[in-house]
């Protein structure tokens, strides 16, 4: 069985796909084409002047096989995740909260002691790892320079791809690991076959790998386009990912959807046969059937989204006829795909706002001449209405801001665009 992408087009910085990136299947569907898109994390300064940069389709395939949902399109990690990365985790309250919540869980499954190492792949600063770290051993692995507040904060960290070398200085400096975290990083990484000959090699015997990945469920259920971009190479279902894992010697023996990221699937696996396995597992399985693995449905999902951004454009366009202002809250990366799909810019969205601290501030958001700017900004211009980017957490957001003094209403641009006035 392939399990690789050996069955790529290179065209330098990037390679099409022609093969499942799970099964190595040629039988893919298109399913979704939402353009040329630039990386999400390439930001110029305000004030650059505008310059050539590069964009890359955005299209989604099916594998009828194995149930993976891919991009076509692989684009080199350096440009993806450049060392001036600027995402950091710990920013966000929903993920706060999220990784605190598995620490307790994976204290409740897996009876960890404080000589187990927990290895976390794509570790960012640090964010996950600071709830393990005053009871285990832990280490984190990731190739931003964000890396060095992880440092700062007490994590020893690699910074570096996690491949073959970071695989050997984990081994040599560290040991085995009792578990292997990978949220919200595990559908980003290429050669995802290789990836989990690495998670297999610093994994223990008795060790546990837990993934956290954007869920196709409720990508589909509630028209998540917004998420496609070209760090997310991969959609799973759970039936998906169950293929993946089990084709390396793994079995999934716990699985749950959580809130991250506007709908997320954790899962736990380990070797085949030493771990029982949960009913949640056959239950989650079941409630995709008939819902994610249908190829109707998909061609129903690719129109509703064309639907959703003409519906947003002429909410839009109503608002600007009315002189009405427009500003939009946050800057996730989500927002770049919405923002150059449905061709918003400057003059349609004024600003993006961000919370003090975001390494965002001061850039442009990527492919307009739309500025990121500090979030006191809202309060003090009051403009008429505020795009929520992260729509996926407006309750949550709405309520605080409307708190903190903003007077105006509310745009939600998904699933279908509509105007909020709390």
């Amino acid at each position: 069985m392939e399990k690789t992408l050996e069955h790529t087009f290179d065209t330098g910085s990037s390679r099409v796909v022609r093969n499942c990136q799970i099964c190595g299947s040629a039988d893919l569907e298109s399913i979704l084409f939402l353009g040329y898109l630039p990386p999400v994390n390439k930001m110029s300064p305000i004030g650059e002047k505008p310059h050539e940069q590069p964009s890359y389709p955005a299209q989604l395939l099916y594998c009828p096989v194995c149930g993976l949902v891919q991009l076509g399109l692989v684009v080199d990690a350096k440009i993806l995740f450049p060392p001036e990365y600027p995402y950091t985790s710990s920013t966000t309250k929903i993920l706060r909260e999220n990784f605190a919540e598995l620490y307790r869980e994976c204290s409740e499954l897996l009876e960890i002691g404080p000589d187990d190492l927990i290895v976390d792949i794509g570790s960012n600063d640090g964010n996950l790892l600071s709830n393990f770290k005053d009871n285990h051993r832990v280490l984190g692995v990731t190739p931003e320079e964000i890396g060095k507040i992880a440092i700062e904060r007490g994590i020893p960290t690699i910074i570096d791809y996690f491949g073959e070398k970071a695989v050997s200085d984990i081994l040599s400096g560290h040991g085995k690991a009792r578990i292997v975290t990978a949220t919200n990083v595990f559908a980003h990484m290429e050669d995802i076959g290789k990836v989990l000959e690495g998670i297999m090699e610093i994994l223990r015997e008795d060790g546990v790998f837990v993934s956290e990945s954007h869920y196709l469920l409720p990508l589909r259920e509630t028209l998540q386009y917004d998420t496609v971009y070209h760090e997310h190479l991969r959609y799973y279902s759970l039936h998906s990912l169950k293929y993946l894992l089990e084709s390396h010697g793994l079995e999934v023996f716990h699985a749950k959807q959580i809130p991250t990221h506007g709908g997320s699937i954790r899962v736990y696996a380990a070797r085949k046969g030493t771990r029982q396995v949960k009913p949640s597992v056959q239950a989650q399985l079941e409630a995709e059937k008939g819902k994610i693995l249908d190829r109707e449905d998909f061609r129903e999902f690719s129109e509703k989204v064309m639907l959703s951004k003409l519906e947003l454009y002429r909410l839009l366009s109503g608002i600007k006829k009315d002189k009405g202002r427009v500003y939009g809250i946050s800057a996730p990366s989500r927002a770049s795909t919405l923002i150059n799909y449905a061709g918003l810019q400057s003059d349609i969205i004024h600003c993006v706002l961000e919370i003090r601290g975001s390494h965002k501030i001061g850039k442009y958001m990527p492919g307009t001449l739309i500025p990121v700017l500090e979030e006191s900004k809202l309060y003090r211009d009051q403009p008429e209405y505020a795009l929520l980017f992260s729509w996926h957490i407006a309750d949550e957001l709405i309520p605080k801001i409307k708190q903190k003094g903003y007077k105006g209403k509310f745009i939600v641009p998904l699933p279908e665009p509509v105007i909020v006035n709390p």
